[in-house]
């Protein structure tokens, strides 16, 4: 099978340029973890490398093109019982027993921020990420309250994990050549537990940016209802003023009020 087909369906650009695809895989520390879970590995260029230089770890693929799958199966007949034809946004790897490995992938575009969704449900179970984002995407995560690209994915996911930008990519090392610039991230996990409601926070980071313009004291008028709501701090700023650790706070303020209402 050639590098010709695009699966207009899935949104993905396959990686051929053979140098980036081991720099992804060595940025992988390989530390605490047994098992590498890869999503979206299409024609394998990043799977002959996680192989060749970590043979002795548990490899398991997840690809949602028949087609593809099928073609891993013949390319790689060693990892063939550990080639999951399906969507990693169904995939519940408690079914599989996972409860400790790292995630790696070239991410279709138009699911990378579901991809990262996701992987935040199972954030307990991935002390590591390495994956390839489309550039605007990318900044987005790693970027800081202020900043314009600073929104919901940005604060859960440095509240779970460190991120950094590692390198960006050209166009040209992809068939067919997208439109948008590309860039790799790393996610590794914070030691620290957060410690306030999950549920609360999250239902706090997405009622704010859902009007990221509006002050926190209108933005969160849901919560207005709850013991001396005005007096919790922030509310005179607006959602991408707060750093996640003040979402944190703010989360925090509001459960203790809401359980003097209890």
């Amino acid at each position: 099978m050639r590098y010709s087909i695009y699966r207009k369906k899935f949104d993905q650009y396959f990686l051929k340029d053979k140098n980036i695809a081991k720099k992804i895989v060595e940025n992988l520390s390989f530390k605490n973890y047994d098992t590498v879970v890869e999503i979206g590995p299409g024609y394998g260029i990043l799977t002959q490398y996680l192989y060749l230089f970590y043979s002795d770890y548990q490899i398991f693929l997840i690809e949602i093109d028949k087609t593809l799958s099928d073609f891993l199966k013949k390319k790689f007949p060693f990892l063939e019982k550990k080639i999951i034809h399906g969507d990693f946004l169904k995939w519940n790897p408690e079914k599989m027993g996972l409860k400790n490995f790292a995630v790696i992938g070239n991410f279709p575009y138009g699911k990378s921020s579901q991809i990262l969704f996701h992987i935040l449900k199972y954030n307990q179970y991935i002390p590591e990420c390495i994956g390839m984002f489309q550039k605007e995407v990318a900044q987005r995560i790693v970027s800081n309250s202020g900043e314009k690209t600073y929104g919901i994915l940005s604060v859960l996911i440095q509240t779970f994990y460190h991120v950094k930008l590692l390198f960006t990519v050209t166009k040209n090392v992809f068939t067919p050549v997208p439109n948008v610039k590309s860039a790799v991230i790393s996610l590794k996990k914070k030691k620290e537990n957060v410690d306030c409601n999950q549920n609360l926070f999250l239902e706090c980071v997405k009622t704010a940016f859902n009007q990221r313009r509006k002050k926190l004291r209108n933005s969160l008028q849901s919560l207005k209802n709850i013991s001396n709501f005005y007096q919790i701090p922030f509310l005179d700023k607006r959602a991408e003023e707060l750093s996640f650790k003040e979402f944190i706070q703010l989360t925090k303020e509001i459960e203790v009020r809401k359980l003097e209402n209890d």
